[in-house]
């Protein structure tokens, strides 16, 4: 199935795809939201992107790009303070274009996905703070 999804995107097509694990909470939820990819071949990257790459010789992931250097891309996800990088711009498959929550599908254009992307970045060596937080508001209202 893997080795399809980078076979569609190099054909040029987009694919929809269920993200798993939690390293882009609050962005997807797995088992309720899903992600369409786009082929990123043609497409300048920029910060805030979220992204489908290839680790070296490993899985598919999709993650944010924190920033781009002459070494390369350096990625987060939205619910991790560390880094990875740099990638390769060979390693980076597909880029997100849309999000599927519930049902209803929202474009990486919308203003308010533009918003919460640039300030969730600024804020990225806040998030365990705020993560605990969250946690323990939603504990108390939940009893």
């Amino acid at each position: 199935m893997i080795m399809d999804i980078e076979a569609l995107l190099a054909e040029g097509k987009s694919i929809r795809i269920h993200p798993q694990g939690y390293s882009m909470y609050p962005l997807f939820v797995p088992g309720r939201d899903e992600a369409v990819i786009a082929p990123a071949a043609e497409k300048e990257l920029k910060r805030g992107d979220v992204v489908l790459y290839r680790r070296e010789g490993s899985i598919l992931v999709l993650h944010r790009i924190w920033r781009r250097t002459r070494e390369g891309f350096f990625m987060v996800g939205d619910n991790q303070k560390e880094t990875e990088g740099p990638l390769k711009r060979e390693q980076i498959k597909g880029i997100l274009c849309q999000v599927i929550r519930k049902g209803k599908c929202f474009s990486v254009n919308n203003l308010f996905y533009r918003l919460f992307s640039a300030v969730w970045l600024m804020l990225r060596p806040l998030r365990p703070v705020l993560s605990k937080t969250a946690a323990g508001v939603k504990k108390v209202f939940r009893g």
